[in-house]
């Protein structure tokens, strides 16, 4: 009798994790982004602080879904990968490699931040974004059938 392989779909409890921790990293981010901006306008050491660690959890919960993404993607034998989910990985990664340098920049003292820290989090979220498209723009989309 022949062997028949089959493609096994991804973990569950993978999909939940990434599910659960991409947007939460994402939106700290983002709100990095915001704080350096409004930084940059008021000059509050407030929001650069501020700014410092929501990108340091956001690094915290982005490494976790890339590490699972690394391994559906890369490693993996029992899950298809689509040209686009590599495409976001590396988009994913560099977002995070950017992410780390505007950690040590965002470690100075608030006036050696800027503006530095300014570019960085924009390149990080611009990376983020590129990578949120690109998986929008792969995924299939659902037709209604017609009667």
């Amino acid at each position: 009798m022949p062997s028949v392989t089959q493609s096994r779909s991804p973990s569950r409890l993978a999909i939940f994790f990434v599910n659960l921790l991409d947007p939460a990293a994402y939106g700290a981010f983002v709100a990095g982004f915001v704080f350096d901006i409004i930084y940059f306008m008021t000059q509050e050491i407030f929001w650069v602080k501020g700014a410092s660690w929501l990108n340091f959890f956001g690094l915290l919960l982005a490494i976790i879904p890339r590490l699972i993404n690394l391994y559906q993607v890369w490693i993996s034998r029992s899950v298809s990968r689509p040209l686009a989910a590599r495409r976001s990985f590396w988009l994913n990664a560099l977002a995070i490699v950017v992410a780390i340098f505007n950690a040590f920049v965002h470690s100075r003292d608030a006036w050696g931040v800027m503006p530095a820290g300014l570019i960085l989090s924009s390149v990080t979220v611009a990376f983020l974004v590129l990578a949120v498209v690109n998986h929008a723009l792969s995924t299939p989309r659902y037709q209604e059938e017609k009667l």
